[in-house]
């Protein structure tokens, strides 16, 4: 009987397997920093002022595979004074995702990982002055191609990188309303006016763009560094941008999951 109780026990046991593990890297960033808007649509002033963002990017890893998966979360509100006195408010969130390639250079200094994004986001651009019209709705999507480079090393005696992440829309599709057309034309009459416009990296040429010093002390990795944010289209004879310049601080977290799968 001991030796079967044995027998049987080695049989479940080998009947249990360990799957993959599979690492998820958490990065959250608050940024602030400068911004100019811009909607003619609303008014032909630009509005210049502050903004405040955060930024949640995951990352799930799964070893023995090139392919990584990225999805970006951001939320950012803004506001804008304009030399005739007037304010401008923006409320925007934005949801990215990626697929990438990696290369490991230098001996896995260096990480350089290479592939596309979609890009979308919804939020609204309101001016306080406006009686008639005084906001604007923004919706848009984009597709296009993203990269990340990281390159790590040691500063004094704890270990750093460099990290440096690029997106540039090639085309995508966005919501505007035509010259002159009023939201109740569109929505109370529903008189459209190509009001969902393709747009290419030509009409709408925007860039996102993301330099990082990320230094580990114990189990955290803290980051500081500059994002730069263009978006911007001209489209339905109206022309919108926001630049964003900000100061990015933030921490990032690695998680490893093991998972035991009974066949």
């Amino acid at each position: 009987m001991l030796m079967l109780w044995v027998c049987a026990t080695g049989i479940m046991a080998q009947s249990d397997t360990i799957a993959p593990k599979k690492e998820t890297v958490s990065a959250n960033y608050f940024a602030v920093g400068y911004t100019d808007m811009l909607d003619t649509y609303l008014s032909p002033e630009k509005f210049k002022g502050a903004e405040l963002r955060f930024i949640n990017e995951k990352t799930s890893i799964r070893p023995g595979s090139r392919w990584t998966r990225q999805m970006t979360t951001q939320t950012l509100i803004s506001t804008g004074s304009s030399r005739g006195d007037g304010t401008s408010m923006a409320l925007q969130a934005n949801y990215g995702y990626a697929w990438h390639y990696n290369w490991d250079f230098m001996g896995g200094r260096l990480n350089v990982k290479a592939g596309g994004m979609i890009d979308g986001a919804i939020g609204v651009l309101y001016n306080m002055q406006n009686q008639n019209n005084p906001a604007q709705m923004r919706l848009f999507a984009n597709i296009g191609p993203s990269g990340i480079a990281d390159y790590r090393f040691h500063l004094w005696r704890f270990p750093a990188s460099l990290r440096y992440e690029v997106f540039v829309p090639l085309c995508g599709v966005m919501f505007s309303p035509n010259y002159g057309q009023s939201y109740y034309e569109i929505f109370n009459k529903g008189n459209y006016d190509h009001n969902i416009v393709p747009t290419t990296f030509i009409c709408a040429p925007s860039l996102r763009n993301m330099l990082t010093l990320n230094v580990t002390w114990g189990r955290n990795t803290y980051s500081i560094g500059y994002l730069g944010d263009i978006q911007q289209a001209s489209v339905n004879n109206l022309k919108q941008h926001i630049y964003s310049h900000l100061l990015v601080i933030g921490f990032v977290r690695h998680f490893k999951i093991t998972d035991i799968i009974p066949l």
